[in-house]
């Protein structure tokens, strides 16, 4: 198979939209700079497109101090940097796991209140926090995404899927990190270990789908599509699955244009 890594994807804020890089640093818990923001609730609960649709129209784009969040209904921003050890340190939770982050300033958090009530506050996640991903399937730590370091999709997975939809959706619905092209549909269900240039990866867990593949990240609305033509041929019991969550286990640097290779 010839295969390569297409895209590479960064998303700051947990949920909020992300970006693409023609490169990208690796850590132990994931890309540099994904996921180590998030937007909690009142009780310091994380806020995700879930429950917060509307989340999907505040789009990230880097700089060089930090990254801008465009609201894109209005086009107003907000610039934020790539990494904050000051504020109040604050409990927070993401699923069963708690997490200690420090808080924005006040200023920051009432940006995100006026989008939605739900959005109560930003917090950061430092470096001396530790998350671990469950050990039932891996041993290591990640950011505040859902559960595991990295995802990868392959193209041909979303292929397969869009020639079954009456209207494609796009990568973005999905969140990976990232895009493997070349190969076949769902070609990432079978791998274990894989090399993306000179870094070697462990899969580790197939991805279960939640609602926000429904939520148009451009428009907000949320439909029955892709979730409802996906549950006729990827459905595992109560779950939807697509696309494989990884660790990282040696290597510094992934390219886009990188070779992609299953290890035995």
């Amino acid at each position: 198979m010839n295969l390569h890594l297409a895209s590479i994807h960064v998303y700051p804020v947990k949920s909020l939209g992300g970006f693409a890089l023609p490169e990208a640093l690796l850590s132990d818990r994931g890309l540099e700079h994904d996921r180590r923001w998030m937007l909690v609730d009142d009780r310091g609960r994380f806020v995700s497109q879930r429950e917060v649709p509307e989340m999907a129209l505040l789009h990230c784009t880097p700089m060089d101090a930090g990254f801008r969040i465009t609201d894109i209904r209005a086009g107003d921003h907000i610039d934020l940097p790539w990494s904050w050890e000051e504020g109040e340190t604050v409990a927070t939770s993401v699923w069963d796991d708690t997490v200690m982050a420090h808080a924005a300033t006040p200023e920051q958090s009432r940006w995100f209140r006026r989008r939605s009530s739900r959005l109560d506050r930003l917090v950061y996640m430092p470096e001396a926090a530790q998350r671990t991903v469950d050990p039932k399937y891996a041993l290591g730590i990640t950011s505040l995404s859902d559960g595991y370091p990295y995802m990868l999709l392959s193209q041909a997975s979303l292929d397969d899927l869009n020639g079954r939809l009456e209207r494609p959706v796009p990568m973005d619905r999905f969140r990976p990190n990232f895009v493997i092209a070349g190969g076949q549909a769902f070609q990432e269900d079978g791998w274990r270990d894989l090399a993306i240039g000179t870094c070697h990866f462990e899969l580790v867990k197939t991805c279960a789908r939640c609602v926000i593949p429904n939520t148009d990240q451009h428009t907000a609305d949320r439909t029955a599509e892709p979730l409802r033509t996906l549950t006729t041929y990827r459905r595992d019991g109560d779950r939807i699955l697509f696309g494989m969550n990884a660790m990282a286990r040696s290597g510094d640097v992934v390219r886009t244009g990188d070779h992609v290779a299953p290890l035995p």
